[in-house]
């Protein structure tokens, strides 16, 4: 026999932002279900980096990662745990004059968000951060920002909600999504589940744009895969979360002392799973010791990637289908979702509740792509 269950809310996709979402829904008192076609916070979300950094955002999403700094700050008592998370700072270091200038020049740019951005250069740089190498020439240091177990944060947010009542269920993947006569969700897992809902959330992360071609809204959505690493545990030598201008490498070292680094692409296996590239995997070991000598003969005990949503202009969509109403889509995150993820999960959860939300999502519209721009994942 099918099961049947009829919520106000329906989200597709478990990660952080869908966790959050019934959060943050279930604490306004709308009924909700949840459902992940593997495990809450598997994918992206509790496999990226654990860098949770407003610096270098965007300034169309400072206000979303503002948001997002003061829901972080309270996580033991949103979803009963710290999730390892430490406001360690995060330096971007500057390799090259430009690449200084151009820190400089942001730091002028994001003034008034809270940031409270400090340049670091020249023999100051070293008597402060005297664990780096000789490649960088100074930073940008924005002394709140930090890093937290990916591992643990986007699976509690999940457990958070179903603990307030939210239906969750796990190894349930949506075959097929479609609206009644009534113009309510309806959405089919195998022969066994039906869900019903005057409410969707579309925030399958790299899958969400099956979602939307479904209501008639292709998106120019591209899986691409990071690269990432952790050695043995070291003496400890770094305290800050690590990001480079321009990218290329970023690190940081956890309380145990494994340094956690990343950088470079893997390579899709199938449109659902992906491995890391072996040459992109050395060149980042290369790369990482010449900015942490400390590194240079350490053991890699572990590499990994991810599938991860990228959209062309690197910010996502978050907000109302421009096709059907009561559809809501929160994807394309780029890489840099984790640390907005709860915010924007507030925010979706106003969006059902007001019809509004109080964070500016302007620049985050679907519309802002053309209906017939195609990308093939």
């Amino acid at each position: 026999m099918r099961e049947i269950l009829d919520c106000d809310v329906a989200i597709v996709g478990g990660g952080i932002v869908g966790g959050s979402a019934a959060l943050f829904l279930r604490r306004m008192g709308l009924s909700v279900t949840l459902l992940e076609r593997d495990w809450c916070g598997a994918k992206a979300s509790g496999v990226n980096f654990g860098g949770v950094r407003r610096q270098g955002r965007p300034l169309e999403q400072l206000p979303l990662s503002q948001r997002a700094h003061a829901i972080w700050g309270r996580l033991p008592e949103l979803i009963g745990t710290d999730a390892e998370y430490i406001r360690s700072g995060h330096l971007k270091l500057a390799r090259s004059a430009p690449d200084l200038q151009a820190l400089i020049d942001y730091r002028e740019r994001s003034a008034g968000f809270g940031l409270d951005l400090e340049i670091v250069e020249g023999e100051a740089f070293r008597r402060r951060f005297p664990a780096l190498g000789d490649r960088a020439l100074g930073g940008s240091l924005c002394p709140e920002d930090g890093h937290a177990n990916p591992r643990l944060v986007s699976p509690a947010f999940a457990r958070a909600a179903a603990a307030l009542g939210a239906v969750v269920r796990e190894q349930t993947p949506v075959d097929r999504v479609e609206r009644d006569d009534a113009g309510r969700f309806v959405l089919l897992s195998g022969e066994g589940l039906e869900v019903r809902a005057t409410h969707l959330l579309n925030t399958a992360g790299a899958w969400s744009r099956r979602v939307a071609d479904a209501f008639g809204e292709p998106v120019p959505l591209v899986s691409l895969h990071p690269n990432m690493a952790v050695t043995e545990p070291l003496p400890r030598f770094l305290d800050v979360n690590i990001g480079v201008e321009g990218g290329g490498v970023y690190g940081r070292q956890v309380p145990r002392g494994n340094m956690v680094v990343g950088g470079g692409r893997g390579f899709a296996l199938d449109p659902d799973r992906a491995r890391p590239q072996r040459d992109a995997m050395l060149s980042l070991m290369h790369d990482a010791a010449e900015l942490f000598p400390q590194i240079r003969h350490a053991h890699v005990i572990r590499c990994w990637t991810g599938v991860e949503g990228y959209t062309p202009d690197r910010n996502p969509v978050i907000g109302p289908s421009r096709t059907t109403p009561n559809l809501f889509h929160a994807f394309g995150f780029s890489g840099a979702g984790f640390q907005i993820g709860p915010a924007v999960g507030e925010a979706l959860a106003e969006l059902i509740r007001d019809g509004r939300s109080s964070a500016p999502l302007d620049a985050f519209r679907i519309d802002r792509f053309p209906p017939t721009t195609i990308t093939t994942p």
